[in-house]
């Protein structure tokens, strides 16, 4: 891979810097929150959604559509991404919060299957997979968008901005629903009350847009296209391209997958690991890992900046090799710590919970500046977001699913492990022979 520097394209004004993270951390923070909302109500949602008599189909079918939205969203990386390389890093993602808030408002609106039968499913999977594509375009445009106005030797410090917004998404809408839980009680919570936590979304998109529509373009991507050199085919370029279809490649199984089933499986599945196989009350788990992923979040941006020090590669497989090394004497003691659902030890769930996400932190705070440092500008929006999204969306977005699936089969506790475990290995050996080192640089033909 032939990587230079690339001088006077950042931007070194701090207010600027500070405006562009703001604005892009925001609106992101906002997608995820609307997106991980249907996840954390799986639960209900498949009670109410789906033909009653059978608690773990019910379970599943609301995972499985949960499950739609990660599926999709590479499509939306391929949709999104094309129009990014195009039109722009700003318009793109105007449009992708705009999908995302309107989906997930019209989620809190549709009747239950015991109101309008098979159509309730229906619409609820339609919407799911208007969520997916939507996030398949924004994270691609926000991850570019803070690179190419950042310093060079602070690439990873300022896209760790970036990187803890899923995170705390996913800690913002437990915090939402255990607010809404507590406010209502939870008879009527259970009753429609869930139903606020989506129908918010519409007040957070008015608010996201406003911030928005006052950022202007990348400076990067500006200064091609006022060269006339942006891309004018960037899916053709992206994936027939024998070099840069190799780099997708290598992204995708050399990082993206292994870092998504890591982020799901440390934060997602141990969720669900301890409402649904554990059968601890379901307030007591919200409260376990919000508490456990608000304390953990600051490590994004310490693991960040310290990728810009010391190679986000290296960062990376030492976040990935120790949750290979301890996931599974974790996840045993999280079963000990709960073997008693009258008196789980919160304590040491939440703990043991929070060491799961330090590694989700230090393989994901590096990720996006390693992908922007992978991918030549007049592609990098197209380039970097298909892998991500099938290494998050595919590989991690189906943790939940199939390792409940398999525990469900088996009846073996730990037997969910096994899949992200193997994507974990696959992606750490690969990493290891063939994966590049990017701090500092930018593929390519910039300057």
């Amino acid at each position: 891979m032939s990587a230079t520097p690339v001088a006077n394209a950042q931007v070194d004004d701090p207010r600027t810097l500070r405006r562009v993270i703001t604005a892009s951390s925001v609106g992101t923070l906002i997608e995820w929150y609307d997106f991980y909302l249907f996840g954390a109500l799986a639960t209900i949602i498949g009670r109410e959604f789906f033909p009653p008599g059978n608690e773990v189909v019910g379970f599943l079918s609301a995972l499985a559509t949960f499950a739609v939205g990660f599926l999709v969203r590479p499509f939306g990386a391929l949709v999104f991404g094309r129009l990014g390389d195009i039109v722009g890093r700003k318009h793109t993602f105007l449009v992708t919060l705009s999908l995302m808030g309107i989906s997930t408002v019209l989620i809190g609106l549709v009747p239950t299957y015991a109101q309008i039968g098979v159509i309730a499913p229906t619409l609820l999977v339609l919407l799911r997979a208007l969520q997916g594509l939507a996030l398949g375009g924004e994270y691609g445009g926000a991850a570019t968008y803070v690179a190419e106005h950042s310093p060079p030797n602070q690439r990873g410090f300022y896209t760790s901005f970036i990187q803890t917004t899923a995170t705390l998404g996913l800690f913002v809408s437990l915090l939402v629903l255990l607010s809404t839980e507590r406010i209502m009680g939870k008879e009527a919570f259970d009753g429609g009350g869930w139903r606020i936590p989506f129908l918010l979304s519409a007040v957070l998109l008015i608010v996201s847009i406003t911030i928005r529509l006052k950022m202007s373009e990348s400076p990067l991507f500006a200064k091609l296209k006022s060269e006339g050199t942006t891309s004018t085919n960037p899916l053709r370029e992206s994936f027939v391209n024998p070099e840069n279809r190799r780099l997708v490649l290598l992204a995708l199984f050399g990082a993206t997958a292994g870092q998504g089933v890591i982020w799901y499986t440390g934060q997602f599945y141990a969720m669900s690991f301890m409402e649904k196989i554990l059968k601890l009350p379901r307030d007591g788990v919200w409260m376990t890992v919000g508490a456990a992923l608000l304390l953990a979040t600051p490590l994004f941006i310490v693991f960040g900046r310290l990728s810009d020090r010391i190679g986000r590669k290296k960062v990376m497989l030492t976040g990935m090799g120790l949750a290979i090394l301890l996931y599974l004497p974790l996840f045993q003691l999280m079963t000990l710590a709960g073997a008693n659902p009258e008196q789980p030890q919160w304590v040491l769930l939440g703990a043991l919970v929070f060491i799961q996400v330090v590694f989700v932190t230090m393989v994901y705070g590096p990720v996006a500046a390693f992908l922007v440092e992978l991918f030549p500008t007049r592609i990098r929006y197209t380039s970097m977001s298909l892998p991500y999204h099938i290494g998050n969306g595919v590989f991690g977005g189906l943790v939940p699913l199939i390792s409940s699936a398999v525990v469900a089969n088996t009846g073996n506790k730990l037997s969910g492990l096994f899949y992200p475990l193997a994507i974990a290995t696959m992606t750490f050996l690969i990493a290891l022979k063939y994966l590049p080192e990017t701090a500092g640089q930018l593929h390519g033909d910039e300057h």
